[in-house]
């Protein structure tokens, strides 16, 4: 199964849909270990990227991810407009001049964008940030498709992984960025860039699931 061009801008337009209808819960979210902003932040990012698509929508994939990564950057406020904006235009230059994905593709450009989140942001597995959900949604997804599992069924385990590694960071101390200075505090709280993460992946999922 491929995936084309048009779902992967059928994507981001998911994607900015469910971080609109999510923006009060990732802000009550980050409330307690963060600025109370990741919800509103995200919701903004993403409507600069539904304004910027109808632009370069006749572009490949590589131009349209590299667009939307430079969109973010630009519109989002704190520590996730250059992590998601880096995520974005890594994968865009993993999967330059394609107009459409087999699954070595959408691996190699997932990891591109995830590798760019490590890269800027410097996190471990555990740190208690969306790497933590990114992470083994990686790994599975990796797996899946080198054992020749079909798209949806890979994105699927994925999706399932991201969400674990999101619940997963409620008994984590946080380890980077403001969460960090709560050191003991920021336990018991859910990590709101995994949760957005896992909600990006999800809706990657569900796209290609209804396409």
């Amino acid at each position: 199964m491929t995936v084309t061009k048009d779902q992967i801008v059928q994507w981001l337009e998911n994607t900015a849909a469910v971080l609109h209808a999510n923006k009060e819960y990732l802000t009550q979210l980050d409330s307690p270990i963060g600025d109370a902003d990741h919800g509103i932040n995200m919701d903004r990012g993403f409507k600069k990227v539904k304004e910027t698509l109808p632009g370069v929508a006749d572009k490949d994939i590589g131009n349209i991810l590299k667009a939307i990564g430079m969109a973010l950057i630009s519109s989002v406020g704190g520590a996730s407009g250059p992590l998601y904006g880096t995520f974005f235009m890594r994968s865009g230059m993993a999967v330059t001049s394609k107009e459409v994905l087999d699954d070595d593709d959408l691996v190699k450009m997932l990891r591109a964008g995830v590798d760019g989140i490590v890269q800027r942001g410097r996190a471990q597995l555990g740190d208690k940030t969306m790497f933590d959900a990114w992470s083994p949604a990686m790994d599975v997804l990796e797996t899946a498709v080198a054992n020749g599992d079909d798209t949806i069924t890979a994105l699927s385990a994925a999706a399932a992984a991201a969400e674990q590694g999101m619940l997963d960071t409620i008994p984590l101390q946080a380890k980077k960025g403001r969460a960090s200075y709560l050191g003991e505090r920021s336990i018991g709280h859910q990590d709101p860039g995994a949760t957005s993460s896992y909600l990006m992946l999800n809706a990657l999922l569900e796209t290609v699931e209804d396409n």
